[in-house]
């Protein structure tokens, strides 16, 4: 199976008032696993649905494998589009087997029996589901389910594949190995994927690259890792994993980074928009640009304790800084709540942009610093750093 190219240009489509797609541009290589990450009403399910051809566009033009399959005079059905769809609630038939969910797909390939059946026990071979194949979906787990929902994707072996947020109705342990089934079953077979999800960790394990949807708009197209490490609006840097933010003080600016302050520490970090020197900005800290240290030291930035949580690997911590809150800050070591740390901050995690804090308050830069009165007593031992 070769994987179909995607081309997309200018796609738009609105309800009523309500604008989901805002003049989408994108490009799919074959056999590309694209994962379109946004949160609820950012358009991902509409563009998604209109690649599959169960929406129509209300502008723009949609290629699939060189074929024109949407413009202001084309349209063509699902069928036609040589696509196979996992959805978010199985959509399996209750009284079929899942041997006969699977082999209907194949009813209008007009495949002989023998080929057809042969088809379906890979497919089901390859989910490893071969033993359950006269089984009915209510004997089935959650994860079998979705299990048998993939074989029928791949049986009539696709040049693309669609996945609507697949592993949503799934426990955390089910889903981390179902998302490794789904990896290796779509790259085996090598169809195109587009993939869309509101889990930015789900986005980052699956992805060949991630495009970000904000409000209708493709905000980023990019390799997982440039997302994370450059991300190109604050939007992007919120949703893909942030501690907090802090307001500073804008020092100076040089290109697409800034010089900002927080008390008395300066930090040079990336620029996301046009800062100006002596005003103000909020700075989005990663949650693995911050790490503890003595609240002595000298280029830390003081906190307080105020959650911890024990994650397995370590612990997750909130803390409370005079200029707001940073939580999920991992620690090998238990920091009990109400102990002082400091917070020793790392460039490359960090970045600036003109907007207010998403608390919804205007950024004002501080000096971090805690009165006598706002301290919180450690009860006993200090804990090592």
């Amino acid at each position: 199976m070769s994987g179909h190219r995607i081309e997309a240009a200018g796609l738009g489509k609105s309800y009523g008032s309500v604008r989901a797609l805002a003049g989408i541009d994108l490009e799919v290589e074959p056999g590309e696993f694209l994962v379109l990450l946004g949160p609820s009403g950012s358009g991902k399910s509409t563009l998604l649905r209109t690649l599959a051809g169960v929406e129509r566009p209300d502008a723009g033009t949609l290629k699939i494998a060189g074929r024109t399959v949407e413009d202001a005079g084309t349209h063509l059905p699902p069928e036609r589009r040589d696509l196979g769809m996992v959805f978010q609630d199985y959509a399996l038939w209750p009284h079929l087997t899942v041997a006969q969910n699977v082999g209907f797909a194949l009813r209008r390939s007009r495949l002989p029996r023998t080929e057809a059946a042969a088809r379906t026990a890979e497919a089901l071979g390859s989910v490893g589901l071969a033993e359950h194949a006269g089984r009915y979906p209510s004997d089935l787990s959650g994860g079998q389910q979705q299990r048998v929902a993939l074989a029928r994707a791949i049986v009539s072996r696709p040049g693309l594949l669609l996945f609507d947020e697949p592993l949503s109705n799934l426990d955390a342990d089910l889903r981390e190995r179902l998302r490794l089934e789904i990896s290796r079953v779509t790259r085996l077979c090598g169809a195109t994927a587009v993939y869309i999800t509101h889990d930015q960790s789900e986005a980052f394990a699956l992805a060949d690259r991630i495009g970000v949807l904000d409000h209708g708009r493709l905000v980023q197209l990019d390799r997982p890792e440039e997302v994370y490490r450059n991300p190109a609006t604050a939007f992007v840097a919120r949703f893909t994993g942030c501690a907090g933010e802090l307001p500073v003080q804008v020092a100076g600016t040089d290109g697409q980074r800034a010089t900002v302050r927080i008390g008395s520490i300066a930090l040079s970090i990336r620029a996301l928009g046009t800062l100006h020197p002596g005003g103000t900005a909020s700075m989005i800290i990663r949650p693995d640009a911050a790490a503890f240290t003595s609240p002595t030291e000298a280029d830390a930035v003081q906190a307080v304790v105020t959650d911890v949580a024990y994650r397995g690997r370590g612990y997750e911590h909130a803390v409370r800084t005079e200029a707001g809150l940073l939580t999920g800050l991992h620690g090998p070591t238990r920091l009990e709540r109400g102990a002082r740390v400091g917070i020793r901050l790392s460039p490359q995690g960090c970045h600036a942009h003109p907007g207010a804090c998403n608390n919804g308050e205007e950024p004002k830069a501080t000096t971090v610093r805690f009165e006598p009165e706002q301290r919180v007593p450690f009860p006993g031992r200090q804990p090592a750093l």
